[in-house]
């Protein structure tokens, strides 16, 4: 499976998902201007995903590392959690790692809503 890299702009985040490389990430801004086509290709890899756990040695983590995301982008953060959740559910090794600066509660908040939400735990990891 290839990876997936898109690179950072003032309204988007930096997204590189590599599952061979065990890089999974998502970070900085989250506003573009049409998150539908933005996460549109990010939600596909993902769910594409599936066919490679089944074959993983270590457990795979996927890193959200965000400064900033409006309200659109958290639908979108809530439907990779939900897929990531599915997996999680059907035994595979995927953890979910939610990166917050440690002055930022509203992050943190709003990590531990997601977590609440979908059910499932998250590592927290202030920087």
């Amino acid at each position: 499976m290839d990876s997936l890299r898109i690179e950072a702009t003032e309204d988007s985040p930096f997204v590189n998902l590599d599952f061979a490389a065990n890089k999974l990430l998502i970070s900085g801004e989250s506003r573009p201007e049409n998150a539908s086509k933005f996460y549109a290709p990010v939600l596909k890899w993902i769910g594409d995903m599936e066919a490679l756990l089944p074959n993983q040695k270590e457990t795979s983590s996927f890193v959200f590392k965000l400064d900033y995301f409006n309200s659109i982008s958290a639908k979108y953060i809530m439907d990779i959690i939900l897929v990531l959740k599915k997996y999680i559910d059907k035994g595979y090794k995927v953890n979910i790692e939610w990166h917050y600066d440690k002055r930022d509660d509203d992050m943190l908040d709003a990590g531990k809503e997601y977590a609440d939400a979908a059910a499932i735990k998250f590592d927290f990891i202030e920087f």
